[in-house]
């Protein structure tokens, strides 16, 4: 659905078009979402995990991208993915972004109340007073 191959063979048209600029502007967004996405999970180490859980030695790490948002790598592919189906622009492919999205930020929610539990609010509760949750400089 976030891909205009599958737009073609469903026989979906476009919602609207963005021409070549709007598309390398999308396309710079993506590019900068996965960018950040990577950070995020180069700066993590040995931290990161696919899946939610605690490491040994596990601490809150507040430096680099998680100085501007709580959960960077989920910021980042959120950016993508909603990038991606703005570029596509099918009914489907907005819809599938905003699914995915609700699902990349339903994650962060888990993990915040995993953190929450796991490192004690005396530890998480500053952090997350000082660092939004997803958008930088932005807090709900």
């Amino acid at each position: 659905m976030l891909s205009p191959w599958t737009t073609a063979a469903r026989g979906e048209s476009r919602l609207y078009d963005l021409g070549n600029a709007g598309t390398y502007v999308l396309a710079a967004v993506v590019l900068l979402g996965v960018s950040f996405t990577w950070w995020a999970r180069i700066h993590l180490g040995r931290f990161w995990s696919n899946a939610i859980t605690q490491k040994e030695g596990h601490r809150i790490v507040d430096t680099g991208p998680y100085g501007l948002v709580r959960h960077p790598i989920y910021a980042g592919l959120i950016l993508a993915i909603l990038a991606t189906g703005v570029a596509v622009a099918t009914w489907t492919s907005l819809l599938g972004a905003l699914l995915i999205s609700l699902g990349e930020w339903r994650k962060a929610r888990m993990e915040e109340s995993f953190l929450c539990t796991k490192m004690g609010l005396d530890a998480y509760g500053p952090y997350s007073r000082r660092v939004p949750m997803i958008v930088p400089f932005i807090r709900f």
